[in-house]
C-alpha cells in the first residue's frame, strides 16, 4: 500500500469521525422543546396532512373546540381529496408548514390519520418548525408526524385522539379520552406538574410484564408507522426510552413481522421499559383461527417483551380504541410493573419550553 493511499484513507476515517462527532453533539445541543399549551382565545388550526377528511365531522370537532372557547381556522381546501389523500402532496405539506409559520395559530391539529404523511416527510422545513413550535396531536398515521418532528425539529407532539373521529364522532370523546386529552394539552394550575393516569373499571385494564419501574423519554406511536420509518433519518430513537406501541387490523404473523424487523434494527434491546397499547380488529391469521395462543396477538407481543427483563405495561388504554390516552411524545413518563401505573412527568422538571 502505497504512503499516498494510506493517507488518504486516515483521511476519510478522519472526516467520517469529525462527521460523526458533530452529529452527536448536533444533536445533544438541541434538546426536546415543550409547545405552549392552549387557554381559551387561543387559534387551533385543521389540517390534513394524511387521509381525506369527512366534512361533516370536522364541522362537529370545530363546533366543539369553539364552544370550549377556541378559535379555530381551516383552509378552503382542507377538504381536498386525491384518490385516498387529501390532496396532493405539495398541498399537504405546504399546509402543514403555513400552520406552523402562522403566528396566530397556536395549535395543529391534524384531522386523521389513514395514509399519506410518509409522502410529505422529505417536503417539511424542520428547522422552520423548531423555531416555531407549536402543539400537535393525533394519532396512527399521525405518527409519522410525532417521529419526524421529535427527530429533525425536537419538538414534544402529544398522541392523541384525532379530531375527526373523537371530538367529531356523534358521541364525542368518551369521559376517559376526554379527560386525558384536555390534562395533556390545556394550560392550568397543574399543567406542568406530575400526574399518573387514573384507569376506572370500564376501561381496558394494563397487564403488567416484569417488575420494577422504569422512566424515560416516551417515544413511538402506531407500530406499522414505527417499522415503516426504520432506516430513513425520522427512524425512532429508542436509546434508554419508553417506548409505546398500538395498531388496529394487523394479524398476529404481521406484528410478528414488524417487532423482528424492529428487534433485528437493534432498537428493542435499549429499551428502559414499554407500553403496549390496544391491538384491535387483530385477525388470528386472515381466516384461519390459530390454536395455539403463543401465536394470538398477545401471545406475540409477549414473545418480544417478556425477555427483555424491563417493566412493561400491556393492554394499555391508548390506540384504536374510543378509550385512547393522550401522551407526550418526547417527554418523559414513569411505569410501574408492580403497580401497573403510569405517570406522566411535568414539563417543568426536565425538558425546555419555547421560552426556557
Amino acid at each position: 500500500m502505497s504512503l499516498e493511499y494510506k493517507v488518504f484513507i486516515r483521511s476519510l476515517v478522519f472526516v467520517a469521525i469529525v462527521c460523526f462527532a458533530s452529529l452527536i453533539w448536533s444533536q445533544e445541543s438541541q434538546p426536546l422543546i415543550y409547545p405552549k399549551l392552549l387557554k381559551p382565545g387561543d387559534t387551533i388550526m385543521f389540517v390534513a396532512p394524511a387521509g381525506e377528511l369527512d366534512r361533516e365531522r370536522m364541522t362537529l370537532a370545530k363546533k366543539r373546540l369553539e364552544e370550549r372557547g377556541y378559535l379555530v381556522k381551516m383552509r378552503e381546501d382542507l377538504f381536498a381529496k386525491d384518490g385516498y389523500l387529501a390532496g396532493s402532496d405539495e398541498r399537504r405539506a405546504e399546509e402543514l408548514m403555513q400552520a406552523f409559520r402562522d403566528p396566530e395559530v397556536d395549535a395543529i391539529f391534524p384531522g386523521t390519520g389513514g395514509y399519506g404523511v410518509m409522502r410529505i416527510l422529505a417536503q417539511l422545513d424542520y428547522d422552520v418548525i423548531r423555531q416555531n413550535p407549536k402543539l400537535l396531536i393525533g394519532f396512527s398515521d399521525i405518527t409519522g408526524l410525532h417521529a419526524a418532528l421529535n427527530r429533525q425539529s425536537g419538538l414534544v407532539t402529544y398522541h392523541s385522539p384525532n379530531p375527526m373521529w373523537g371530538l367529531g364522532s356523534q358521541d364525542n370523546l368518551q369521559p376517559f379520552s376526554s379527560k386525558y386529552f384536555f390534562r395533556a394539552v390545556e394550560e392550568g394550575p397543574e399543567s406542568q406538574q406530575d400526574y399518573t393516569i387514573e384507569i376506572p373499571a370500564d376501561v381496558p385494564q394494563p397487564i403488567s410484564l416484569g417488575t420494577g419501574t422504569a422512566r424515560g423519554r416516551l417515544t413511538g406511536g402506531n407500530l406499522s408507522l414505527i417499522a415503516a420509518l426504520e432506516g430513513t433519518p425520522y427512524a425512532v430513537d429508542t436509546q434508554d426510552a419508553i417506548l409505546l406501541i398500538e395498531d388496529v387490523s394487523e394479524a398476529p404473523y404481521r406484528i410478528d413481522r414488524m417487532l423482528r424487523q424492529l428487534q433485528l434494527a437493534g432498537k428493542l434491546q435499549p429499551l428502559r421499559g414499554a407500553i403496549l397499547g390496544q391491538f384491535t380488529k387483530t385477525e388470528e391469521r386472515e381466516k384461519n383461527e390459530v390454536k395455539n395462543p403463543r401465536y394470538s396477538a398477545e401471545g406475540v407481543l409477549r414473545q418480544y417483551f417478556e425477555p427483555l427483563g424491563i417493566p412493561v405495561l400491556m393492554n394499555f388504554p391508548i390506540g384504536h380504541h374510543e378509550m385512547n390516552c393522550t401522551l407526550p411524545l418526547g417527554g418523559e413518563v414513569e411505569i410501574n410493573a408492580d403497580k401497573g401505573t403510569l405517570r406522566v412527568i411535568g414539563s417543568n422538571q426536565h425538558l425546555e419550553t419555547p421560552n426556557g
